[in-house]
């Protein structure tokens, strides 16, 4: 495996990053397993101080931490910077209120004084995907590190400059030798360090190829894990809703990060008395996208995150196409040294479609129309995926109504599914298990440990 910083934008090379030796995972493994002796007793405050300087130093520096995120995975530099400032908010938020979230529970009982206590697991092994460098090592450091864990950390390959300015960043924040750990590693090594007992619990965002896989190592050792997998995002609009408003964010939904978001919105489902105008409406605004260099502030479509993902892609279309999709705009890679993508719609996709059931990560919409809010839903269910979705509608109690029947673990009305330090974020079904961000996210590596104080006889 190698971890090398390769421009989507121009193919160039800009650095490239030595692997671990095995020697080097040992002692990182030793450093994770002895910072946690220490770290699991220091106060909530002086965990909250690492995050808060950490945060400032983010806020403080965004250009500094931004400029990598575009140089070695396409993300246009204003989305950069937002995800920075993102970042920062989930840091604070959880040196905000871990320690409220990690508050004993009292339980009423007549045996006597109980409560639930929240201890941290140990050593946590993440596997982080590229698309969002920051934001995925920050949604899993901030709650684990404030709950007492130590985490070593396997960041995508094509984004290492992104992988060690975090962890420089958690260093200079005043995070002990082992509380974070970034790991340039190879297949075998992941599986041995998921297989080390000292290793207590893994989390993994990527897609379903990979996560089984981790998910499937980490069994064998009982291991606790979460998996955030990938997404196929139904986008509803009913025919009482603000049609110049969904196709607004119809556009943003299918294109921020070029598309290659788990929750972007992926599959149009539209209502037959708005089915013709949407469609109308929504070509004409892609058709206004400027590609260019994602540096430059006038450009509003990125390259993708390198050639083969482009590569990918196109083969997804090609298949469409040949089992039957309609090429609606787009479907053509541009010429080049840039990994571009044009905003491309496909319609006319039946059950029997690989495109139906798969995830297109890049600037790809599935077009459906429906006869009605039945058929919508019908259609946003008939998916092995469950991360995300939308509904757009005037009407919010029909929206809320029709969330309800979503068979997923997260429904925005009149907005595309998107993120916050509050909300929690995870999926079902294919998509995955286990929650991150939110009062839940902090939950999900700690030891819910029972301590009963009673009065019992004794035993005769």
């Amino acid at each position: 495996m190698t971890y090398q910083s390769v421009n989507p934008y121009d193919g160039q090379v800009i650095k490239t990053f030595e692997d671990f030796t095995d020697e080097q995972v040992e002692t990182a493994l030793q450093n994770a397993e002895q910072c946690f002796g220490h770290w699991k007793r220091a106060s909530f405050d002086h965990r909250a101080k690492v995050l808060h300087t950490a945060a400032d130093s983010l806020r403080t520096r965004f250009d500094e931490f931004a400029r990598p995120v575009t140089l070695e995975m396409g993300k246009l530099i204003k989305e950069s910077r937002a995800e920075v400032q993102l970042s920062a908010d989930i840091l604070d938020f959880y040196a905000e209120n871990g320690e409220r979230f990690l508050e004993p529970k009292r339980i009423h009982s007549d045996t006597g004084e109980a409560a639930v206590m929240n201890a941290p697991l140990g050593v946590l092994f993440g596997v982080e995907p590229w698309n969002f460098p920051y934001y995925q090592l920050a949604r899993f450091v901030a709650p684990n590190l404030m709950a007492g864990n130590t985490l070593m950390v396997k960041h995508a390959s094509n984004v290492p400059q992104c992988a060690q300015a975090f962890a420089d960043l958690l260093d200079d924040a005043g995070a002990p030798t082992g509380a974070y750990t970034n790991m340039r590693v190879n297949k075998d090594q992941i599986a041995r360090i998921i297989a080390d007992p000292r290793v207590r619990g893994v989390a993994l965002t990527g897609g379903e190829d990979a996560g089984t896989v981790v998910a499937t190592q980490a069994a064998h050792g009982l291991k606790k894990t979460t998996m955030e997998l990938g997404g196929s995002d139904p986008f509803i609009v009913l025919e009482d809703a603000d049609l110049p408003l969904a196709v607004r964010w119809a556009v943003w939904g299918r294109i921020h990060n070029a598309g290659q978001s788990c929750v972007a919105s992926k599959r149009f489902i539209v209502v037959e008395p708005l089915a013709d105008q949407f469609l109308q409406q929504f070509k004409a605004a892609l058709g206004e996208l400027k590609m260019g260099d994602p540096m430059d502030p006038a450009t509003t479509l990125a390259p993708l995150s390198s050639k083969e993902a482009l590569r990918r892609l196109k083969d997804q279309v090609d298949r469409a196409v040949a089992a039957g999709a309609r090429i609606e705009m787009g479907g053509q890679p541009v010429d080049g040294a840039a990994a571009f993508m044009p905003a491309t719609i496909l319609s006319n996709i039946d059950r029997g479609n690989p495109a139906y059931n798969e995830e297109f990560f890049g600037p790809v919409a599935l077009y459906f129309r429906v006869a009605d809010e039945h058929e919508a839903v019908k259609l946003a269910n008939d998916t092995r995926f469950g991360l995300g979705g939308s509904v757009f509608t005037k009407d919010i109690e029909r929206g809320k109504q029709v969330a309800d029947k979503i068979d997923s673990g997260m429904v925005y009305i009149n907005h595309p599914t998107w993120t916050a330090p509050e909300f929690p974020f995870g999926g079902v079904k294919r998509s995955g298990y286990g929650r991150e961000l939110g009062d839940v996210g902090i939950q999900e590596f700690v030891d819910k440990k029972l301590v009963v104080v009673t009065e019992f006889d004794a035993p005769p």
